[in-house]
């Protein structure tokens, strides 16, 4: 693990379903500065889709995504920066 990844924080959203990762996840970003990251983890299906479209919608900004089917796990990983914009698009 590399010392970025070490500094991150995690939102472990695994076994939460919708909408809980996305509340979690703007909970979450409500209490970051701009620029600042976390990497979330979820397992719900529609989090893949769910998570960057919230994101793109209030001003965030998925980084990374990264799906564990390859690695035989059955999660997302996504590497968000928060963004500028205030208020909520839920």
């Amino acid at each position: 693990m590399n010392a970025v990844m070490a500094e991150t924080p995690v939102l472990d959203t695994r076994g939460l379903r919708c909408p809980l990762p996305v509340v979690k996840t703007e909970a979450a970003l409500r209490r970051m500065s701009a620029g600042q990251q976390i990497r979330v983890l979820a397992d719900d299906p529609l989090a893949a889709i769910d998570i960057p479209h919230f994101c793109r919608d209030a001003g965030h900004k998925v980084e990374e995504l990264k799906t564990g089917a390859a690695e035989g796990e059955s999660h997302c990983v996504f590497l968000v920066t928060a963004g500028g914009k205030i208020g909520s698009s839920l």
